[in-house]
């Protein structure tokens, strides 16, 4: 090759290199989704467990408050979230709330579920329940006796009544149940009071 066409021939390559990459990358490049949601108390795969049939990206967003001597000690909450597909608005689908309380942790509302081994809890298709293990109140920096993890969703269809009676193997019994336990397993670890 003839050393005069030499640079023309690494420009041209150069500039043919920028043109396929430019072509490849992104040109709205988002951020990496977070692995955790609700104050590292879930995973993502188990955040979207709870659906309300309408499908979207799961995101959430979070809140705490640290209240004065009468309040609550500890207080975070997350409101886990779907992506709309036809608004930029994404819609609310449960709410996580983490907090010191003071009543009894072995309260168990009518017809509901035990949590299974291990945990100290229930489910209902419209909340869940779990108490975090003893000694993590103390190490969340909270003079009450528990911390319990509360999810709240809605679980009544426009159109229908609740019932008195409830399938106990209903999914949504089983998908609240397993949310409220991850929380408290992983808020276990982190704060390092697991049982």
């Amino acid at each position: 090759m003839d050393r005069k066409w030499l640079p023309l021939t690494i420009a041209l390559g150069a500039a043919g290199v920028a043109v396929v990459t430019a072509s490849f990358w992104p040109d709205d490049e988002k951020p990496p989704l977070p692995q955790t949601l609700c104050h590292g108390a879930l995973s993502r795969q188990t955040a979207e467990l709870i659906d309300d049939g309408k499908g979207g990206e799961v995101s959430a967003e979070e809140w705490e408050s640290k209240g004065k001597s009468s309040d609550h000690a500890v207080f975070k909450g997350c409101q886990v979230l779907r992506a709309n597909a036809d608004s930029d608005s994404p819609r609310g689908v449960y709410t996580l709330i983490i907090e010191d309380n003071r009543n009894d942790p072995h309260y168990k509302p009518k017809n509901s579920v035990p949590l299974g081994p291990g945990f100290t809890g229930w489910a209902l298709p419209d909340k869940a329940e779990a108490n975090l293990p003893t000694g993590c109140a103390a190490r969340m920096g909270s003079t009450a006796p528990n911390i319990t993890v509360t999810l709240m969703a809605p679980s009544i269809k426009e159109g229908e009544e609740e019932k008195d009676h409830i399938d106990r193997d209903a999914p949504e019994i089983h998908n609240n149940a397993a949310v409220v336990r991850e929380a408290a397993t992983e808020l276990a670890k982190k704060y390092g009071c697991a049982a």
